[in-house]
């Protein structure tokens, strides 16, 4: 049997020199490798030997096995060189140098502002996290001090899915998560987050609302947070957006996660505060809902209420976007009309 492993690999070594093609290759290795190759029959007839005359001629077919292997794939890849420059040869010539009549691709206008609000906050000392789009309701209402049954729930008109999860309704659904990752802050320092992300609700669509919308969750934690830091971030937040001082009203709101809540609005840019379909003709435009951490929300996130306090506020990404570009109707945002959203720039 040794002696017939040898003259195959010389058979085998003589055919290979005589190939003219890719295909060749392939019946070669198929005649010597394949199922009823002459590798496979050489094992079938090993069964019949002794223990000791086994180990020897099976060393001796893997290592013939091996060097088929080695040399197929030398040639296979020759071939495909050769078949790569014959292909080039006939390429077309492109002179890159000469300008592309193409235009560049552009960001869409939430993605700019997104940046340019987490540049802001990194300044601040915040750190830039992610959620999930597909929640639990633990996350989404529970952790964030909304059971079952409660009448806040009424306020999101929830998208629920087949395994009993849901699409987030807010970007609050990772605040539980976040103190659980980074606990709370050792003595004297902040816990700073920052956590954008994408929101759906089952809303009425119109000039100021859309299902699918952009927020943009942020919470600051330490052992003396007050009021006052929260309005200090937004007021900066929102000059360094806008480039300019803007008028904001701060009014009492109702959130369950949150105690006292807040609703910071803005004056409407795009009436100037005279009253527009996006404002509803009210000429403000509720864009931040905000307030200090809700002690139970602390407690569930695993940190101490009684030793920390700290705020949290949902800012509205895409009513950001729409007073920064004076956009007036939200539903431009999914669109998908390139036209219309390549106009944006940075700003």
């Amino acid at each position: 049997m040794k002696e017939r492993i040898k003259q195959l690999n010389v058979n085998f070594q003589e055919e290979m020199k005589a190939v003219k093609k890719k295909e060749d290759v392939e019946k070669i290795r198929i005649t010597y490798l394949g199922k009823k190759g002459f590798v496979t029959e050489i094992f079938n007839e090993m069964k019949k030997l002794n223990t000791d005359d086994k180990k020897e001629i099976g060393r001796e077919i893997n290592v013939f096995k091996n060097e088929i292997e080695r040399i197929v794939d030398e040639y296979y890849k020759k071939f495909e060189e050769k078949e790569l420059e014959e292909t080039l040869k006939g390429a077309v010539k492109y002179d890159f140098s000469i300008p592309s009549p193409v235009s560049a691709g552009t960001l869409h206008p939430i993605t700019i502002v997104q940046r340019q609000v987490e540049e802001i906050f990194k300044t601040m000392g915040f750190i830039i996290e992610d959620g999930l789009e597909i929640q639990t309701e633990f996350d989404n209402f529970e952790s964030v001090n909304t059971p079952k049954n409660h009448p806040a729930r009424d306020m999101q008109d929830t998208y629920y899915l087949e395994n009993g999860q849901l699409l987030k309704t807010h970007t609050s659904a990772a605040q539980n998560y976040i103190m659980r990752k980074y606990g709370a802050p050792k003595k004297e320092e902040t816990l700073k987050v920052l956590f954008p992300g994408r929101c759906f609700r089952n809303e009425n669509i119109d000039a100021s609302h859309e299902n699918t919308f952009f927020q943009m969750e942020g919470m600051m934690i330490g052992e003396d947070i007050s009021i006052a830091n929260l309005i200090y971030f937004m007021k900066l937040l929102l000059s360094e957006v806008f480039k300019k001082e803007v008028k904001v009203r701060l009014r009492p709101g109702y959130f369950p996660f949150v105690e006292p809540g807040f609703e910071l609005d803005i004056n409407c840019l795009i009436c100037g505060g005279k009253g527009c379909p996006t404002c509803k003709h009210s000429g403000w435009l509720e864009l931040l809902p905000c307030g200090m951490i809700h002690p139970n929300v602390l407690r569930m996130g695993g940190i101490d209420p009684d030793q920390y306090t700290g705020f949290a506020f949902g800012l509205g990404l895409t009513r950001l976007t729409m007073m920064k570009y004076e956009i007036k109707d939200i539903r431009i945002f999914n669109s998908g009309n390139l036209r219309i959203l390549r106009q944006f720039k940075d700003r």
